[in-house]
This record gives C-alpha cells, sequence and structure tokens, in this order.
C-alpha cells in the first residue's frame, strides 16, 4: 500500500522519468544540508515534495541495493521510500533498510551532526545507531578544468574563454 496519496499529490510538487528525479531528489539532499548521494536509488519513475510538509517520496521500478564502498554497508531500496525531511534530518522514513551481519535493519531516521564535514547518524525504530563520516555517501560532481588561459571543454583547441593569472 503507498503512503503517497492523489491528496498529497495536489500540494506536491511532482517529476516522472529517472534524469529529472534523479536531479531533484539530489538537490533536495543537499538544500537540507544531508550528503546528495545518501538516497542512490535506480530507474526511479516518480519523486515529489510537499513544500509545507516537508514529506517527499520517491519511487523506482523495483527494488534496489546500493553497497557505500567507503564503509562496506549494504543498503535496500524499497520501490517506494518516503521520509519528512528538514535540516539536517530525515525522519519517519520508509523503505530503507541496512545489512547488518546476517540481518536487514529497518532505517527511520538520519540526521548529520556538524554538517558538512561532520558525521551522520541512521537510527532504527528500535533506538540502535550507528554514526559514520558524512563524505562516505557524498557524489562528487563532474567539474570542468581550467589550465593556463585555456578552458577544457569540448574542443580543447578552442579557447572558451580568457583566465587571467594573479
Amino acid at each position: 500500500m503507498s503512503l503517497v496519496t492523489e491528496e498529497i499529490k495536489v500540494n506536491a510538487e511532482v517529476y516522472n522519468g529517472n534524469e529529472i528525479c534523479q536531479e531533484k531528489s539530489k538537490f533536495l539532499l543537499t538544500e537540507m544540508g544531508l550528503p546528495n548521494g545518501l538516497l542512490p536509488m535506480d530507474d526511479m519513475v516518480e519523486c515529489g515534495y510537499v513544500k509545507e510538509t516537508g514529506f517527499v517520496w520517491l519511487k523506482q521500478k523495483k527494488k534496489t541495493e546500493h553497497k557505500f564502498e567507503k564503509i562496506g554497508k549494504l543498503v535496500s531500496y524499497a520501490p517506494e521510500v518516503t521520509a519528512y525531511v528538514e535540516p539536517n534530518k530525515i525522519k519517519k522514513l520508509t523503505g530503507v533498510k541496512t545489512k547488518e551481519l546476517l540481518l536487514w535493519i529497518t532505517l527511520n531516521e538520519i540526521y548529520v551532526d556538524d554538517p558538512p564535514t561532520g558525521k551522520i547518524t541512521f537510527k532504527t525504530p528500535t533506538g540502535l545507531f550507528r554514526t559514520f563520516p558524512v563524505s562516505a555517501f557524498e557524489i562528487q560532481e563532474e567539474r570542468k578544468e581550467v589550465k593556463g588561459k585555456e578552458a577544457i571543454g569540448v574542443n580543447s583547441n578552442e579557447t572558451v574563454g580568457e583566465v587571467k593569472e594573479v
């Protein structure tokens, strides 16, 4: 049963398609002071955000699993993930589980202490928690390099703009 009803969608910003949902979910995480790689879901079909309440949802075609290499943790994302977001915090999270030893543990809250270089804490409904570095959940965005007086772009033989040396 979906937690996202038509009544909720009426007051929400709703986006359809993987590309725009990837972009919007990373943007929202960044705006809330959370790492942009926290919800690496695949084949998203819909996402939405109700600004007044902070309710957000992400829908994907099927359940996916992602391993956060920097900390060696496997996380499972259900076809529908919902939460309430506020600055530096995700609460009432549904659809996300992490593997601890042989068990899948449900997560219901995530918060960041001393952003952006601090620690991120994941809590379960039973009160258990684990803390990791925020950097383990960040995706580095690709940036164009600038060398000398030439900006490296599509064609490195063309000068895109002058760069003044200080």
